[in-house]
């Protein structure tokens, strides 16, 4: 994104120099990392990365349906999905700018892109630290406290984006060096706000394996627990990475925009923008995020991730369903809604001897009291 020099007088006598018969939209007197595009060297790099976002659209949107048509509702599918759009708008709008150079309208728009799309992946990491976070503390995980400073961060990001967003279009509409500066301070507040966001899963989830845990984690979606956390943290770092490199462009001094810094150059856009970006959308599709992350739809309280509320529903549902002379059958109805995880918690591992059942299809106890075939517990 494109950022104004804190020497404001210095930027108005340069575009009044240069350009005394421009009027707004005004165009920059200062490098910006991607620089200027152009049609031999930008546009067959944008045109790959376009089609690299096409493919992540289209993984991600059919990864969507398919689970919507299965009741698997993931919202967070959908979410990638914008993203990809989004990040399809913007090959189009830099490939547009390279034809057209001197159209300011279109610069603006393009760099608009740029900053804006990614901040979709940032929630969605929110989102997936969130989850870890009530698996591993279900009590303070699911505090009204806590849910409340997630909500307060999601409108905070939007917010900074309307600011930023304000901020970047009227910095190429007004001379005023005041506005200038004050739109310069405005778009460092919120790059550095969304550095801030690409690495906030980092001491989220370290800081809940840190604290003592005083409930076991409570497992929701496929796969291990740990590989959650390894999948999270992978692609928060390449975020935080692109985030990082951005914002610390933009605190160093404004170069001329003929005399550009090697880290204006356009590796290093591509790199730490679109590459970094394509990378984590493609590690989501390939890990499969829709299964692993998964999480019952109208989770609201502990026991709700792992379905345990569920099955003690059905349990205590079924127990003032029956009288006092239950049927055989309606024991075994009662053995088949309890879970493997909710008998055998219930049981020493060392008092089961697997493979034989009792007649209400529970395992005997052999060991330490065990009660013999045929007879009853008092």
């Amino acid at each position: 994104m494109t950022l104004l020099a804190p020497d404001m007088n210095t930027q108005l006598m340069a575009r009044q120099a240069s350009q005394p018969q421009q009027h707004a939209p005004y165009p920059p007197t200062h490098a910006s990392l991607g620089l200027t595009p152009t049609v031999d060297l930008d546009v067959p790099i944008t045109a790959v990365f376009l089609f690299l976002f096409i493919l992540g659209a289209i993984a991600h949107m059919t990864i969507f349906q398919v689970n919507k048509r299965r009741g698997h509702k993931f919202i967070m599918s959908g979410m990638m999905f914008g993203f990809c759009m989004a990040r399809i708008t913007t090959c189009v709008m830099r490939i547009v700018w390279a034809t057209r150079p001197t159209k300011v309208p279109i610069a603006i728009a393009a760099q608009i892109f740029v900053a804006a799309g990614v901040v979709l992946l940032f929630v969605v990491n929110i989102i997936f630290a969130q989850r870890i976070i009530r698996a591993s503390h279900p009590n303070s995980g699911w505090h009204p406290v806590f849910s409340k400073f997630f909500i307060c961060l999601y409108v905070l990001i939007v917010i900074t984006l309307v600011i930023l967003i304000t901020a970047v279009v009227q910095s190429f509409y007004t001379l005023n060096t005041n506005t200038l500066r004050i739109d310069h301070d405005l778009q460092l507040y919120g790059q550095t706000l969304y550095a801030v966001m690409a690495f906030l899963p980092f001491p989220l989830v370290l800081g809940g394996l840190v604290i003592p845990r005083r409930t076991r984690v409570e497992k929701f979606g496929n796969g291990r627990f740990r590989s959650k956390i390894y999948i999270l943290l992978l692609s928060a770092a390449l975020l935080t990475l692109g985030a990082a490199f951005r914002v610390g462009i933009n605190y160093k001094t404004p170069r001329p925009r003929d005399h550009p810094a090697w880290y204006h150059s356009k590796a290093c856009f591509y790199i730490f923008n679109f590459t970094v970006e394509w990378l984590v959308i493609a590690l989501y599709v390939l890990v499969r995020v829709d299964t692993r992350f998964f999480v019952p739809d109208g989770s609201r309280r502990a026991g709700d991730y792992s379905g345990k509320n569920l099955v003690a529903k059905k349990i205590s549902d079924e127990t003032l369903g029956t009288t006092s002379g239950t049927s055989d059958e309606g024991a075994s109805g009662l053995g088949r809604i309890m879970s493997e995880e909710a008998v055998f918690d219930e049981v020493p591992e060392e008092d089961v001897e697997h493979g034989k059942e009792g007649e209400n299809g529970m395992p005997e106890r052999r060991k330490n009291g065990a009660i013999p075939n045929g007879e009853n517990a008092v």
